[in-house]
């Protein structure tokens, strides 16, 4: 049972096209108590069934930001990469929309040395320290620079690992929501009809492929984050 109100309408779920499927052929059977029919060669997801999962999804978050739980959002898709940066900035989240790079979690220590070697690069530019260095030499670098800023600059004051992970499509972040069930990360993940609704702590049933269906989802869950926060800010 949903422990505040999140004011989460059936509207705005149609409007933004969240119950919309894809085609029966490419469905997981597993999403059956989730999918309410077919229209126009697609399945149709029950919102009944959304709406208490999103509840519960934004319940979970309230509560880990209202005890300084740190978060990952993860969607790569390139249609969401801006949503997904304007989302993680709003709720002070970590941020992954280009690619996850494989081991980002499982293999932390690596991860570190790199965040570590991308912070010291940021520094040296910034102090114009760069710029003094042999031409050939700054080139490599701020190509380097450059690159780490794509792949890690959603994280690059991410210290550890996240406390709750929240991926924006399961099929495209697979080997993201494989690393968080190896190290126990609780996740919060968007299923598609193609999904399978098990993996994930909380699998919210939604289309995870149109851009007003994911931005209605994360926004939900980033008003949750940013009330748990302002809570958590109250109480210290």
């Amino acid at each position: 049972m949903t422990k505040r109100y999140w004011n989460i309408t059936f509207e705005e779920m149609m409007e933004a096209g969240v119950h919309f499927g894809h085609e029966p052929r490419n469905w997981n059977p597993r999403m059956a108590p989730f999918i309410s029919g077919k229209r126009k060669g697609i399945h149709i997801t029950n919102l009944t069934k959304t709406a208490p999962f999103l509840s519960e999804a934004c319940d979970l978050a309230f509560d880990a930001a209202s005890t300084g739980k740190q978060f990952l959002i993860v969607g790569t898709k390139k249609k969401a990469a801006d949503s997904v940066t304007r989302a993680a900035i709003r709720a002070r989240c970590h941020y992954v929309n280009k690619k996850w790079l494989r081991g980002m979690l499982t293999n932390w220590y690596t991860t570190e040395t790199r965040l570590r070697e991308f912070r010291d690069l940021r520094t040296e530019q910034k102090t114009g320290k760069l710029n003094s260095l042999p031409k050939r030499d700054a080139t490599m670098l701020k190509r380097q620079l450059s690159h780490l800023e794509r792949y890690l600059g959603g994280i690059k004051y991410m210290t550890r690992l996240p406390d709750i992970v929240i991926i924006l499509d399961q099929q495209e972040e697979y080997t993201a929501l494989q690393e968080c069930i190896t190290l126990g990360i609780p996740t919060i993940s968007l299923i598609d009809t193609n999904s399978d609704p098990d993996l994930a702590d909380i699998s919210i049933p939604a289309n995870d492929d149109a851009i007003a269906s994911i931005g209605l989802i994360l926004n939900k869950l980033v008003f949750a984050i940013c009330e748990g926060r302002s809570s958590y800010i109250q109480k210290n």
